[in-house]
């Protein structure tokens, strides 16, 4: 009765069966034949079809008032029942190996899709950022992880990871695998997996200098102070002509993670957007 009450407003609202059709779309005669039924449900007599076009009749301009307040009615409830638009603080981590002006962009356009939220971005280590997603201080945190720990969290992606030297470093490659490394300090995932790599390999971990900013990093290792670890996404498919990649200790990954918060509410469609946007960065860039 529902369809058919709301054909009979759109009649009163157009004075036609046949731009009715128009708008539905249905035949002219499926028109009639629903403004019909619903004269058989109420009993009532809604058109005069004595006339050319069918006008309302008395009984049928007040079916026509009580007709729009259902419609109105029934448009308030579906408002109530479809989920809210996200709105308040979204405050979540991001691990120090993904913060790149690329991925900044991508959440910048997440936001700009959720008027009502603000983003709270926080980086730091994978380890710090699940302490604080475990203690509530985050809705949602973006982490790496090697498989060593267990995380109840989403996959998202993989982080490819190479280790690089100086091309012109006058060294054997058996040399170089025993050069020490330009890492990240502590806790970095990455430097906690290369250290199990080398353990495979019988090589020793030997940092000869901590810096946590990557370009730093980089620069050093071009300076031949000795090997660098880095994601693959950095150097991209055409590697620079003064570093190279050193095969015995490259081609592993980390998993990509996002915890989210049980409790994200409206909140989820940020999470997954932003879940999605990192999942894409994370695709391109070891392609």
């Amino acid at each position: 009765m529902f369809d058919e009450l709301r054909t009979f407003v759109l009649f009163g609202e157009e004075g036609s069966l046949q731009k009715v059709a128009q708008r539905l779309p249905l035949t002219q005669p499926a028109v009639s034949r629903q403004v019909q039924r619903l004269e058989q449900a109420l009993g009532l007599r809604l058109l005069d079809r004595r006339q050319k076009p069918p006008a309302l009749t008395p009984m049928g301009v007040e079916v026509l008032a009580r007709g729009r307040e259902i419609l109105e009615a029934v448009e308030k409830l579906k408002a109530i029942a479809a989920p809210p638009e996200p709105e308040g603080v979204f405050r979540v981590g991001l691990v120090n190996g993904l913060a790149h002006d690329t991925l900044a962009k991508s959440f910048a356009a997440v936001i700009e899709r959720f008027p009502r939220v603000s983003l709270r971005l926080k980086s730091g280590w994978s380890s710090e950022l699940a302490e604080q997603h475990r203690m509530g201080l985050l809705d949602a945190a973006i982490i790496l992880s090697d498989g060593s720990q267990f995380y109840d969290a989403e996959t998202i992606g993989e982080e490819h990871l190479i280790a690089v030297a100086a091309r012109d470093l006058s060294a054997s490659p058996e040399q170089r695998q025993r050069l020490g490394w330009v890492l990240s300090p502590e806790p970095c995932d990455a430097r906690r997996s290369l250290a199990k790599r080398l353990a495979q390999h019988n090589l020793p971990l030997i940092v000869v200098a901590e810096i946590e900013h990557a370009g730093l990093q980089m620069a050093l290792v071009r300076q031949g102070l000795g090997l660098g670890l880095m994601p693959k996404r950095l150097l991209g498919r055409t590697p620079p002509d003064d570093i190279e990649e050193i095969d015995a200790v490259s081609g592993f990954h980390l998993d990509v993670l996002m915890l989210r918060s049980p409790h994200l509410g409206a909140m989820a469609k940020v999470a997954d957007a932003i879940a999605t946007e990192t999942r894409a960065f994370v695709a391109q860039s070891n392609t």
